[in-house]
């Protein structure tokens, strides 16, 4: 099996929607309007301010994803998902990966997200990879409560 994290091209968008679509369908999440311009719109969403995106592959198909939103001080994790027949294989490990590495060679001092408390694995993979709660603060999303940075 030959994976491969590969960066974002304009080829990958239609990837990009359904994934990000069927994670937002299966966790029961409404699609906000935070989510339709950064599944619509990528490029001007993460790209065009220096922000990442993070494609997975393998053999051709593209089975997982997340992106890096530049910040002041960093950047923000967000829409990170894997299919669920690739889950369990570290591809989600290797996504936090790539983005740290991405952020340090940008100088960057933090990376931040937000999230939801149902999302259990996910928390765990974060908090196993560094990232340590935050306060609640002000978020465009209905569905975040959970908040966590990792210092770099």
């Amino acid at each position: 099996m030959s994976v491969s994290i590969v960066d974002f091209r304009p080829d990958h968008a239609a990837a990009w929607a359904r994934l990000n679509t069927a994670w937002l369908a299966e966790g029961g999440f409404a699609i906000e309007a935070k989510d339709r311009r950064s599944i619509d719109d990528p490029n001007g969403v993460f790209l065009a301010d220096g922000g990442r995106i993070f494609i997975v592959e393998r053999e051709g198909e593209t089975i997982g994803c997340c992106a890096l939103i530049r910040l002041d001080d960093g950047f923000e994790v967000s829409k990170m998902t894997v299919t669920p027949a690739a889950r369990g294989l570290g591809l989600a490990r290797q996504l936090l990966q790539a983005c740290e590495a991405a952020a340090r060679e940008a100088g960057a001092v933090r990376l931040y997200l937000e999230t939801n408390s149902a999302l259990t694995t996910a928390i765990a993979l974060y908090e196993s990879f560094g990232f340590v709660r935050l306060p609640a603060r002000p978020t465009p999303y209905a569905r975040a409560d959970v908040f966590m940075e990792k210092r770099l």
